[in-house]
Order: structure tokens, then C-alpha cells, then sequence
């Protein structure tokens, strides 16, 4: 919901690694959850901003099992190139999260 994923901003642990920003919180249960905040800055074009999410989707997708009752926002870094590379150093760091 989008109140919960504000609070996320607000309260929730900071986590800075290789340029991604991660707002973390835990809950009580539950499946891990993801929000995933982006915008013109980070790539001028829509489907450029789209493979972004795709990816960062994906990771959290094959990760999500060792994660727990996660509420997890990223933001990557201005500039970040969609693709496999992206892909394997988002899994790291959501494994990381943990």
C-alpha cells in the first residue's frame, strides 16, 4: 500500500550499497514485500526506466525466499545500466538484506 511504503521512507532503515538505496523495515509476517522508487533522472527513457524495474523485479523475485517478512523500497543510482550484470549485484545485495 502506498502509506506503508511512505512510512518505509520515512522510518525505515537507510541502506546505501554500490549506489542502490534501500529503505528497509521488518513486519510481523508475511511475504517480503518490494517498492521500487524511480524517476527522469535515472534514465530519460520510459523503457529504459522499465528494464530497470524489470531487473530489480527479477532479483527480488529470486531472492525473496531467504528474505522473510521484509518490507523492502530501492532506488538504484542515476545512471545504472539494465542487464545481467545489474541483475547478479541486485541479488548480492538483497541476499545481503537478510
Amino acid at each position: 500500500e502506498k502509506a506503508d511504503f511512505e512510512r518505509l521512507l520515512r522510518d525505515g532503515a537507510r541502506r546505501s550499497r554500490s549506489g542502490y538505496t534501500f529503505f528497509v523495515a521488518t513486519r510481523a509476517e508475511g511475504p517480503p514485500r518490494l517498492g521500487i522508487l524511480i524517476s527522469r533522472k535515472h534514465a530519460a527513457r520510459a523503457s529504459v526506466r522499465n528494464q530497470i524495474k524489470r531487473c530489480i523485479r527479477e532479483a527480488f523475485r529470486l531472492e525473496q525466499a531467504a528474505l522473510g517478512a521484509l518490507d523492502v523500497l530501492v532506488r538504484p543510482p542515476y545512471g545504472a545500466r539494465p542487464g545481467a550484470t545489474m541483475l547478479g549485484r541486485l541479488r548480492e545485495l538483497f541476499s545481503g538484506l537478510s
